[in-house]
């Protein structure tokens, strides 16, 4: 029961993150992509410092990570924070979720050269799979028809529009906070890492805010939007990025990044439940293609070398 136990904690953020941008994706054209990035990461933060000491852990960010922790929140916090608003502002088509969640390839990439993470066959396989699975899930359908050979010749210049860009800049700006969450945690508590850098990444896109004509200081909500909001901030923040940075700072990256192919799904069945949305038969095949690649890269060295695998469980059960 543990073992599942911690599984779905592990999986946990990833749902909270996918039915999160469904929460985001009306706000930021309502209300800016500064407002709501900033008023996602600041109640975040202050609820996950309020914790803190409710977990019996330490405020206390050590002088050895301070120059990790500040390159880390300006990475994670704020540019990663203002692309993925500003991504969900201006994307109109499924591809920009396509490249937000394609960063485990790029975790699995740093993890390699940084910390010696090992990608067999298995896991290399897994991860195309993955990437394969989200594009079916989000690609245009026009584009998708015409790789098929279905359709009409579609210009991928027409499908790519800033949103996009602001995406992948979202995607690879996850992808170092991933890896830099190890070298600002180790001397420090990663919750209240992630606390500080919630609340500290706020300040500069709270400054720019407060410059911008824009946009109003305080967008004109509706109860049910404010909800959304508060959503998006305390789950879709707080305890999406607590439980994802502390399970980054302990867990092999490449395995437990894999699980952010999962965010798309939980999107469309968040969809499916709540907007009576059904997913196209390439869609049904995009979820089942994450769902293997999910395991293929989770167990990859039980694959790859089974013999050695079953020695360390039995050495394991001997010990």
């Amino acid at each position: 029961m543990s073992l599942i136990r911690h599984w779905l904690l592990m999986v946990l953020p990833f749902a909270l993150w996918g039915t999160a941008m469904a929460a985001m994706a009306p706000l930021v054209l309502s209300g800016g992509a500064l407002t709501v990035a900033s008023l996602r990461l600041l109640p975040a933060g202050i609820a996950l410092l309020i914790a803190v000491p409710l977990l019996k852990r330490s405020w206390t960010i050590a002088i050895g990570d301070l120059w990790w922790f500040l390159v880390f929140t300006l990475i994670d916090g704020s540019i990663f924070q203002l692309c993925l608003a500003r991504g969900l502002a201006e994307t109109g088509a499924g591809l920009g979720s396509v490249l937000i969640d394609s960063q485990p390839l790029m975790v699995a990439l740093l993890a390699r050269s940084l910390f010696g993470d090992a990608i067999n066959p298995i896991g290399w396989m897994g991860l195309i799979l993955g990437l394969l699975g989200i594009i079916f899930i989000g690609a245009p359908p026009g584009l998708l028809k015409h790789w098929w050979l279905m359709g009409q010749p579609v210009a991928v210049e027409s499908l790519w529009s800033h949103g996009e860009g602001w995406m992948l800049a979202a995607a690879v700006a996850m992808a170092f906070g991933t890896v830099l969450i190890r070298f600002a945690c180790k001397e420090s508590d990663p919750v209240a890492v992630t606390g500080w850098h919630m609340l500290c990444g706020s300040m500069p896109l709270l400054i720019w805010h407060l410059f911008d004509k824009n946009w109003p200081l305080l967008p004109q909500w509706s109860t049910f939007e404010w909800s959304l909001m508060v959503y998006a901030s305390l789950f879709g923040s707080a305890l999406a990025y607590g439980l994802f940075f502390w399970f980054a700072n302990r867990e092999e990256l490449t395995s437990f990044s894999t699980l952010a192919f999962l965010t798309p799904v939980f999107a469309l069945l968040t969809g499916g439940i709540w907007l009576g949305e059904r997913l196209a038969f390439l869609q049904w095949i995009g979820v089942g293609l994450v769902l293997v690649s999910v395991l293929l890269v989770s167990q990859r060295k039980r694959f790859w070398e089974p013999n050695q695998s079953e020695q360390s469980l039995m050495k394991r059960g001997l010990g």
